[in-house]
């Protein structure tokens, strides 16, 4: 028995020691070590729920930001756009501006260009009118001067005329008072 006895006692001995050495130590622990674990991992779970808060706060916060530089790029950028487009309309307006001025420009070089070809086709005409007119000027001068020098001579040949037909009337009367004195002469004869 000596051996069945330790087959027993043994066993019991070994359940003795681990029951009070081991499981009744740790059996009194066991609660504060699993509260201590929940709190640790109540613990680690708020910190992850915190460290997220955080990372979500600073997410939203840089998200707000790169909202607020997207937004004033936007505005940058749509401002920068309506000035290229108004300036761009502005460039337009003064091309379009240029192109009607000069067709404008254009419609009166060659209404002016007519106006110079009707002016000069004027002058020429002038210039004849003026040279047959000055042609007739000399002519007339010239007809004048024969006119004159003409009522001259014919002046001259009326007073030789008259002084002839005078002469011939003293002449006449001479010889009527000639045959007068004759006659008389002749009856006093």
């Amino acid at each position: 028995m000596k051996k069945s006895y330790l087959y027993f006692v043994a066993p019991v001995a070994a359940l003795l020691i681990f029951f009070f050495g081991l499981y009744w130590n740790a059996h009194g622990n066991y609660e504060a070590r699993e509260a201590a674990k929940v709190k640790q991992a109540r613990d680690i779970k708020v910190g992850k729920l915190e460290k997220e808060a955080k990372d979500r706060e600073k997410a939203v916060a840089a998200a707000v930001e790169m909202q607020e530089k997207r937004r004033s790029e936007k505005k940058a950028r749509d401002e920068k756009d309506t000035r290229e487009k108004e300036e761009r309309e502005k460039a337009r307006q003064g091309r379009d501006k240029a192109g009607r001025d000069a067709e404008k420009l254009e419609q009166q070089v060659k209404r002016l260009e007519k106006e110079v070809e009707v002016e000069k086709k004027a002058l020429a005409e002038f210039q004849v009118v003026q040279k047959k007119n000055s042609d007739e000027e000399k002519f007339l001068q010239q007809y004048v001067q024969k006119a004159e020098k003409n009522s001259r001579d014919l002046t001259g040949v009326l007073e030789r005329i008259a002084a002839a037909d005078k002469a011939a009337e003293d002449a006449a009367r001479a010889a009527a008072a000639a045959a007068a004195a004759a006659a008389a002469a002749a009856k006093k004869k």
